[in-house]
């Protein structure tokens, strides 16, 4: 391939040739001729070039595909978070120990359409009123679990 390539730059005499008159071939085949030590020219079919900013179907599938993992890691991920939580604050009840998200954790008391009354300290009779969506969490105890 090398032999090819050298010849195709400089001729044996030194002189600068011609290329060879094209060959009849169908209209819109690209051809490449090559020029080989013995003298003889060799013709051959070239694959047509692409377009540049053209898209393959293997392109689209890479975007498309790279498209479902961005919505996955993104937006499914935290919408399940916030469904289970939205279930959890469904499903408590009176008795149900709690922690909120500030910190504070008690024994829900009573629980109404948007406000929950928790009992924090058991000596003093300590309770506070939180909105629903102050709760971050119901605390399982081992013993309940069984």
């Amino acid at each position: 391939m090398k032999d090819y390539l050298f010849m195709l730059a400089q001729a044996d005499d030194g002189e600068t040739t011609a290329p060879p008159a094209e060959s009849a071939t169908p209209a819109g085949e690209a051809t490449e001729t090559l020029t080989t030590q013995d003298g003889s020219t060799n013709t051959t079919p070239t694959e047509p070039k692409k377009q540049p900013g053209g898209l393959d179907p293997v392109t689209i599938m890479m975007m498309v595909l790279m498209f479902l993992v961005v919505y996955f890691i993104m937006f499914r991920g935290p919408k399940k978070k916030q469904q289970q939580h939205k279930d959890m604050l469904s499903n408590m009840k009176k008795g149900d120990r709690v922690r909120t998200i500030g910190g504070i954790v008690g024994n829900v008391v009573d629980v109404r359409d948007d406000e929950v009354v928790v009992k924090i300290d058991e000596a003093n009779n300590t309770k506070m009123r939180f909105v629903r969506n102050a709760i971050a969490s119901v605390i399982v105890d081992e013993q309940q679990k069984t």
